[in-house]
């Protein structure tokens, strides 16, 4: 048996046609006949014969790729969304592409990779479009949508509701008695982490009982533990009596330096967090949080790129997506 990797011609060569015959009739052309077609089908598939991809993108002008940008991944949040966004990508026929995946800012060399592997359009989950990347997509007519961000260069986006999450968390507090909240926030720049900060803050304002401690969080564990042990190291007439991690993953961090000092979290201290990862649920850290639709977001934001994919003319469009409240044991009532 021949060790020769199955090609067009020698599919045509056992199919009794030519090349060109062979191509239109995988396509699917209708001017080749049904019974055409299905012996060609038969002789491909009894061959091993797949169309590479490059050639494929040769004669549509697509190349079936979608990049994606997502942040550290040792944020549980990131992987969770790269692993939505790979099973729906390819649910819809399409292949993902890697472009970044960590922090730190979207340099020249992201553009340079979109263009290189003629990604047709672009998901983008980790900062704000630099407004020369957005420049370099749009002048090659590649389509970029945010996810759980909002560029300040002009595309399109698709968030959680983070100013009506973050209202939510803190109406909790209030219903629990709750009335010295800390906000363990982040210095990053992201639309995210703004808005949580602002929908919070606004909220416990009006309600007369502003943060009466602010720190950062630094947008990981880390930050997080560092905060919770500057919380614990106040005396308890300072002490808060609640704290808003703007993220789950900073929130795991406060849970862990509290309790590693002797305070009972969800009785001397609720804590609660946004994102509603899974690990959340973990009976070490039962914490009450706001979980984002991460399925419904990627499935808005792959629609706002293959329509634009297909019309490059449509306008810019932010589609926001309400998360829902889960309530557990971290955030129990002031006995």
């Amino acid at each position: 048996m021949s060790e020769r990797r199955a090609t067009i011609v020698t599919v045509a060569e056992a199919a009794g046609v030519a090349p060109s015959t062979i191509s239109r009739a995988l396509k699917g052309d209708k001017r080749i006949s049904p019974e055409t077609r299905a012996r060609i089908a038969r002789v491909a598939s009894e061959l091993g014969y797949t169309p590479y991809a490059s050639a494929r993108a040769l004669a549509s002008g697509q190349s079936g790729l979608i990049g994606v940008v997502v942040g550290p991944i040792t944020n549980p949040f990131y992987t969770q969304l790269l692993y939505e966004a790979v099973r729906q990508i390819g649910e819809r026929g399409m292949r993902l592409l890697v472009i970044h995946a960590g922090p730190g800012p979207l340099e020249n060399s992201m553009a340079d990779a979109l263009l290189q592997y003629q990604v047709d359009g672009c998901l983008i989950s980790s900062v704000d479009l630099p407004s020369h990347v957005g420049a370099v997509c749009a002048a090659n007519a590649v389509p970029v949508v945010m996810v759980n961000r909002v560029a300040q260069a002009d595309t399109c986006a698709v968030v959680c509701d983070n100013e009506f999450g973050s209202v939510q968390l803190g109406e909790l507090l209030l219903r629990r008695g709750r009335r010295r909240t800390a906000l363990v926030r982040t210095s990053t720049p992201s639309s995210t982490a703004r808005e949580r900060d602002a929908g919070f803050t606004t909220f416990m304002q009006a309600a007369g009982h502003p943060p009466v401690l602010r720190l950062d969080g630094q947008s990981c564990y880390e930050g997080g533990f560092a905060a919770g042990q500057q919380i614990a190291a106040l005396t308890m007439a300072e002490r808060p009596d609640s704290v808003y991690a703007v993220s789950d993953i900073m929130a795991y961090g406060v849970l862990d330096a509290l309790r590693l000092a002797g305070i009972a979290v969800g009785r001397d201290i609720a804590v609660v967090g946004f994102d509603g990862l899974p690990q959340s649920a973990r009976p070490i850290y039962n914490l009450t949080t706001v979980e984002q639709p991460i399925g419904p977001m990627i499935s808005r934001a792959l629609d706002l790129l293959q329509a634009r994919m297909r019309d490059r003319t449509l306008p810019d469009e932010t589609i926001s997506l309400r998360g829902r409240l889960i309530e557990r044991g971290s955030s129990r009532s002031i006995p």
